[in-house]
C-alpha cells in the first residue's frame, strides 16, 4: 500500500472528489477526514497518526490553522504548513508579511472601530471596498460608492457579535471588476485564469460562478508568485491578483483553494498535479 493522505475538510466538494478519484493513479491512498471529528490535543493525535500527510482543506477561516498547528505539534506532516495557513486566514497579517517582503499588495486600512472607519474614509477616495479580515468566497465584501451610505454599512458591522467578525479592511476598489486566480502546486504555477464579474454582482470571486478565461503565465505574475512562496513556503495555494496601472498586486492567498473554475478555463488537470506533488514529496 502506498502513502496515505488525509483530506481534512468539513465536506467533500468537487475538488476533494477529484483528488480522491486520481489518488490511485499515483499509488496514493486518500481518505476524507471530517474536520469536526478530530478532537485534537492528544500528543499522539490518534485520529491522524496513521496518515503520512494531513492535507488541510477546511473552509472555515479559523479552523484550518488550529487543526494544522495541533497536528504538527503531534508530529503529523501537514499541507499546507500551519504557519502558512494561519497567515492566509488573516488578510491583514498576510498583507503585512507580503508587503515587508516586497510583494506588491493594495493600499488598505485596518478597521476595528467606527473611529477607524471614519478616519479611513477621510484618508482614501471613493469607491472603496470593505471586507472582513477573516473570511472568503466573497462573503460580506461590500463596495462603497457613496459617502452617504458608508455610515449605514458600518452599522451592520457594529451589530456583529464577535470581535473577529468586526475586524475589517477598507481598501480602494481596483481591478475594474476582474481578478486573476493563480493555482500553485508545490512551487509551480499550474494554471491561471481571469475572472470577471457579471450580471448585477460586482464581485468577481470564483465561488460566485462569474465568467472566466485562461491567461498566459505572465513573467510579472510568475515573479509575484515566487515572492508569495518566499513568504509562505511551497504548498497548494490560490493566489488572487488585481491588475493596476502599476502592475499586479496580491489581493489575497487562499490556503484551501477551489480549482474547478481554473481547471475548466485552462484545461489543466490540477488534481493530477496535486497527486504528482504528493507522490514526489513522499517518495
Amino acid at each position: 500500500m502506498g502513502p496515505s493522505i488525509a483530506i481534512v475538510a468539513d465536506r467533500i466538494g468537487w475538488e476533494e472528489r477529484r483528488l480522491l478519484d486520481v489518488a490511485g493513479d499515483f499509488g496514493l491512498r486518500i481518505d476524507w477526514v471530517n474536520d469536526e471529528s478530530l478532537c485534537l490535543g492528544d500528543p499522539a493525535a490518534p485520529q491522524l497518526r496513521d496518515y503520512d500527510v494531513a492535507m488541510v482543506r477546511s473552509r472555515s477561516y479559523t479552523r484550518g490553522g488550529l487543526i494544522a498547528t495541533l497536528a504538527e505539534a503531534a508530529g503529523v506532516r501537514t499541507l499546507n504548513s500551519a504557519r502558512a495557513i494561519h497567515a492566509c486566514e488573516n488578510k491583514a497579517a498576510l498583507r503585512a508579511e507580503l508587503g515587508a517582503a516586497g510583494v506588491p499588495v493594495p493600499e488598505f486600512r485596518l478597521v476595528l472601530s467606527r473611529k477607524d472607519f471614519d478616519k479611513a474614509l477621510a484618508e482614501m477616495a471613493l469607491p472603496l471596498v470593505f471586507k472582513p479580515v477573516f473570511g472568503g468566497m466573497g462573503k460580506r465584501v461590500t463596495l462603497i460608492r457613496d459617502a452617504d451610505i458608508a455610515a449605514s454599512v458600518y452599522d451592520y458591522v457594529e451589530d456583529l457579535g464577535h470581535a473577529f467578525e468586526q475586524a475589517c479592511l477598507l481598501e480602494p476598489y481596483i481591478g475594474g471588476g476582474t481578478s486573476v486566480r493563480c493555482l500553485v502546486v508545490g512551487t509551480e504555477l499550474v494554471g491561471a485564469a481571469e475572472f470577471s464579474s457579471g450580471g448585477t454582482d460586482w464581485r468577481n470571486n470564483a465561488a460566485l460562478g462569474n465568467s472566466h478565461r485562461a491567461v498566459e503565465h505572465d513573467p510579472e505574475v510568475l515573479k509575484i508568485v515566487d515572492g508569495v512562496l518566499g513568504v509562505l513556503g511551497a504548498g497548494i495555494y490560490g493566489v488572487d491578483l488585481f491588475r493596476t496601472a502599476d502592475g499586479f498586486v496580491v489581493n489575497e492567498v487562499n490556503h484551501a483553494p477551489g480549482f474547478r473554475a481554473v481547471a475548466a478555463a485552462t484545461g489543466t488537470d490540477i488534481a493530477s498535479a496535486v497527486g504528482r506533488h504528493l507522490k514526489e514529496q513522499l517518495s
